[in-house]
């Protein structure tokens, strides 16, 4: 890579390494799953996959462990070795494709024996952290008649968003066809990225309409497809396998569940600019418990709400469909010149140099 090269990704990277730097990414509580699927895709190609993980303190043995977990920065790091090595357009979608609801351990048990498509649907998303998203993946209802997945980047990385959502909504569909069909289609995809090159893989795969970007990256269904009954129905076996899924959850410290609750709760109101007093009557804790369960993870209620608006701020300067005022009020800023201020301070620079700096 040349000298002018490296300043220009510096130059990208700039917007999103301002950011204070989140703890988290250094937490080793991730199942290594998309490693996993990587490196035997390499194994299946000839491509050697060790080098990937030099320096990390884990080799590609040990992600065969089931007892091991990879800190977020870890897993982008061999992520982004994997993509730089492999060079393969559309990766994440060859990959998510072949996915099975074997890969997913005790959760595809528990999906397979569920009542019906809604139910393994929730299940799914109630517990992806076992399966080892790197994603923050949530349900939504878009209208009366249409459902989705949607997904966030985690911790603003959105450098290998393109790769993350492939993975993510090819294996969703993978999986959602083994329980119901080939006949479940979706309605639409859409993500906030950019269209890559090889952006007709993206029709290959979904068989609809495909929007890049929009302001959200998700797959749409129709709603009735969630009372689609399942034929692996088995309650019994569906409660032993949730139960399961929810003590491997419980792994997770309280102080990390609360920090995670008020994100969510923060990323699907952030028009409405909540209040810390809201957001605890929402969870149902006074304002005070929510303080110190925030204070025993090292937190502060206005520094979560920063960072959500400021990771979803260059989302949205990413997609490149809304101007900087537009981008404001999705934030919850009435006034554009209050949210070029806010954002300044968030990354240290103004939103439209931003823009111009993203990939």
């Amino acid at each position: 890579m040349s000298q002018a090269a490296f300043e220009l990704h510096d130059t990208r990277r700039a917007a999103v390494s301002a950011i204070e730097p989140d703890p988290r990414v250094q937490a080793a509580d991730i199942p290594p799953n998309v490693l996993v699927h990587l490196t035997e895709f390499a194994a299946r190609q000839g491509i050697a996959s060790e080098p990937w993980f030099a320096g990390l303190g884990i080799t590609r043995q040990q992600i065969n462990d089931p007892s091991l977990r990879v800190s977020y920065r870890q897993a982008r790091m061999v992520i982004s070795r994997a993509l730089r090595a492999m060079r393969i357009p559309a990766l994440g979608l060859l990959i998510g494709r072949n996915e099975t609801i074997g890969s997913f351990g005790l959760l595809g048990l528990a999906m397979m024996t569920s009542r019906h498509f809604g139910e393994a649907m929730s299940a799914g998303i109630e517990n992806h952290k076992i399966c080892g998203s790197l994603l923050d993946v949530d349900f939504v209802a878009i209208d009366a008649h249409h459902v989705g997945v949607q997904a966030w980047p985690r911790y603003g990385d959105i450098e290998l968003l393109p790769f993350l959502c492939e993975e993510l909504f090819a294996s969703c569909l993978a999986i959602a066809r083994e329980l119901v069909g080939p006949a479940i289609t979706p309605i639409r995809m859409e993500f906030t990225y950019p269209p890559p090159a090889y952006a007709s893989e993206y029709t290959d795969t979904f068989q609809c309409e495909v929007r890049f970007g929009a302001q959200h990256n998700r797959i749409v269904i129709d709603a009735d497809w969630l009372l689609q009954s399942l034929p692996g129905y088995n309650p019994l076996v569906s409660r032993q396998a949730l139960a399961l899924c929810h003590q491997q959850l419980r792994g997770n410290s309280p102080s990390d569940e609360i920090v995670v609750s008020v994100e969510r709760l923060l990323r699907n109101r952030l028009r409405d600019h909540p209040k810390l007093t809201e957001v605890a009557r929402t969870l149902h804790l006074s304002e005070r418990s929510l303080r110190r369960r925030l204070a025993e993870s090292g937190r502060i209620f206005r520094e979560i709400h920063d960072r959500v608006r400021a990771e979803r701020a260059l989302e949205l300067l990413h997609a490149g469909q809304l101007s900087v005022a537009e981008i404001g009020i999705e934030l919850g800023f009435s006034d554009p010149r209050e949210f070029r201020r806010a954002f300044k301070r968030w990354t240290g620079m103004p939103p439209q140099v931003a823009r111009r700096s993203l990939p």
